[in-house]
């Protein structure tokens, strides 16, 4: 089955192709000149059905959509919906952590809790009126400074629970397996295959 992935994030199709399986045609949104639509749902689940459907429409195809981002619970669930454009609209994963290192200046403890949610969403045509959402989250903590050197987006920054390592100090098979978006996968994967 060909489907569109409706992502412009390069470290997004790789994550979502290596768990996806092969029996599955993904085809990238960039490969058929489609631009991702602006963002202005409310909620993750809002933006990834936003993109799916404008993916679908414009391809005649099935679409899956991601949209995920952090939670900081001192900062009452910021950035969240605005994960990645946090310190601006271009902002780059550099100046994205480094706004939100200062905004937890001086701050402690249980206070830097962290969750990364991600919504993936998977439409069968643009007019689908049941799309099939599914979630997933990734608890941690937002360490005092960056660490590691893979991944992407808050992953230098982020630590999750029970391990030593933030996200980015993780091989692309372990974030993979330990994921918002692995967790998010595993369920889609058991719900369109």
């Amino acid at each position: 089955m060909r489907i569109i992935l409706a992502t412009d994030n390069s470290h997004k199709l790789e994550e979502l192709s290596a768990v996806l399986p092969d029996s599955l045609n993904l085809v990238p949104q960039g490969e058929l000149g489609i631009s991702t639509p602006e963002e202005t749902g409310l909620t993750f689940v809002e933006n990834a059905i936003i993109k799916a459907r404008h993916a679908s429409r414009i391809s005649g195809l099935p679409a899956i959509a991601d949209d995920s981002g952090l939670e900081v619970k001192y900062l009452k669930g910021a950035p969240g919906i605005y994960s990645s454009r946090y310190a601006g609209e271009h902002a780059s994963d550099a100046e994205n952590n480094s706004k939100l290192l200062v905004a937890l200046n001086g701050v402690q403890g249980d206070a830097r809790s962290a969750t990364f949610q991600c919504i993936i969403v998977f439409l069968q045509h643009y007019n689908d009126p049941t799309p099939i959402i599914a979630s997933g989250s990734w608890n941690g903590r937002i360490l005092q400074q960056a660490k590691g050197t893979s991944g992407f987006g808050y992953d230098p920054i982020f630590q999750p629970l029970g391990l030593e390592t933030t996200a980015a100090e993780l091989s692309s098979t372990e974030k993979n397996q330990l994921s918002h978006r692995a967790k998010a996968l595993d369920v889609l994967r058991g719900m369109i295959v």
